[in-house]
């Protein structure tokens, strides 16, 4: 992966700053931060990542600072609620209606992780801007301190335009001159009453103004920089946007220096040709035993070689006194993909932005399995591209689909030739280090 050098000087005349970058949610959530936290150590800053208590170890073998902070929004992750919006897709009245329902939830359970970025905030006055992602509404301690605060767009959708319609869910095709309507949802799920009464009870602060895009603007009315973790090369963007909106490439995080693949791992990847990978990451669901049948099925009709990865358990584990897995198939729970995909044949996945990312610059083909949301978007535009076949929802995945999805991808020239260079042009961007450069200048 790129951005593994070492430390660099920060240049004549230079300074070192602070940076708190708050982050709240899943690893997706959580890595792009952490990727752009070591990115800004290597350069000579100081970084302090204040996230959920689980990434603490991460963030440690990395040399970050770290400040832990509520879990919030993640506690109903293993609801069966939110499993059946996961299953559903947000597709139709009732998957949209029950989204907006666990949206509602996730405005009461934001205001505990924003009171402990507040408090972190009170221990380091000296912090020189903060960084936080779109659906995590720390702007306003950058507000507090009288510092600027830097939007992370971890998908693309947050950011209205005429171009292009919203990603961010599945909606039916509309004219062009109706795309910026399509983002209401997305305005919507930013205002919050409970947010804005903590900041004016607790913090303190005035009001906002600046109307439905307020979140966008800082207390003066200018736009507050915008971050865009991912690849022009891979999705559109619009030159409308202007400088105010930065679409470096992704954040690629380096494997923790001290992590050693396990023995197992290490072993079936030397015993026979490279394996296909399948995990669906944070992708949880209510069908984790139904995906383990079919993609063992799949596996069998296919006869390759798969390390499959449980994740947040969208893939079961074998259960008890079930039969013993083929020897071509390893169940791991997970595994840095920045080392394990360029081993593989083949990267059947979710369609998550990081794994994404991670998928391009292996240069592998992929087989792209979108539960909901940007995944959907991910997912056709990696057809689009050239480098995976047709997507295969999750909702409606069968062993014979995805079996023959995955003999297309490790069987396909085209695929293989396209997968090799778009990898070249992601990692050429070098995306963490143009953030880094990006949120500096705006510091000078």
């Amino acid at each position: 992966m790129p951005n593994e050098s070492g430390p660099e000087s920060l240049g004549v005349g230079a300074r070192p700053r602070k940076v708190l970058l708050a982050a709240c949610g899943t690893r997706g959530d959580v890595q792009p931060f952490l990727a752009l936290a070591v990115a800004l150590r290597r350069h000579g800053h100081q970084p302090l990542l204040a996230a959920p208590s689980a990434y603490a170890p991460e963030a440690a073998a990395h040399g970050v600072d770290f400040a832990a902070i509520d879990d919030g929004p993640t506690r109903i992750l293993d609801e069966t609620a939110t499993r059946q919006i996961i299953d559903g897709g947000l597709m139709g009245v009732r998957g949209k209606i029950a989204a907006a329902r666990t949206v509602a939830r996730l405005k009461h359970l934001m205001i505990a992780p924003l009171r402990d970025v507040a408090a972190i905030a009170h221990d380091h006055a000296d912090v020189a801007a903060v960084v936080h992602s779109a659906a995590f509404p720390v702007q306003h301690v950058a507000d507090i301190l009288g510092v600027p605060a830097f939007v992370v767009a971890l998908q693309p959708g947050w950011i209205p335009t005429d171009a292009f319609p919203c990603p961010l869910m599945p909606l039916p095709r509309v004219p062009r001159f109706l795309n910026r309507s399509t983002y209401a949802l997305v305005t919507a799920a930013q205002r919050s009453p409970e947010v804005e009464r903590w900041r004016t009870r607790e913090l303190g602060l005035a009001p906002r103004r600046h109307g439905a895009r307020r979140w966008l603007r800082d207390p003066e009315g200018r736009r507050r920089p915008v971050l865009q973790p991912f690849s022009r090369h891979i999705t559109p963007v619009d030159p409308a946007w202007g400088d105010a909106v930065r679409t470096t490439g992704f954040w690629y995080l380096p494997t923790r220096p001290d992590w050693t693949p396990p023995r197992e791992l290490s072993r079936f990847l030397d015993e026979g040709p490279p394996p296909v990978y399948i995990g669906f990451g944070s992708m949880t669901g209510t069908r984790a035993r139904r995906n383990h049948a079919l993609v063992t099925e799949a596996i069998r009709r296919t006869g390759v070689r798969a390390v499959v990865a449980t994740g947040w358990g969208g893939i079961g584990a074998p259960v008890r006194n079930s039969a013993p897995l083929s020897p071509n198939i390893l169940m791991i729970e997970q595994a840095p993909h920045d080392w394990l995909f360029p081993r593989t044949a083949a990267i059947v996945h979710h369609g998550g932005p990081g794994t994404i990312g991670a998928a391009l610059a292996a240069g592998r083909p992929q087989v792209l399995c979108p539960h909901m949301g940007d995944q959907t978007h991910w997912s056709s535009r990696m057809r689009a591209l050239g480098v995976a076949p047709a997507p295969l929802t999750a909702r409606a995945l069968t062993a014979p689909g995805l079996a023959e999805a995955i003999t297309t991808a490790v069987t396909d020239r085209h695929l293989q030739r396209r997968a090799h260079e778009i990898s070249g042009l992601v990692r050429a961007e070098n995306g963490v280090d143009a953030a880094v450069n990006s949120l500096l200048s705006h510091l000078i």
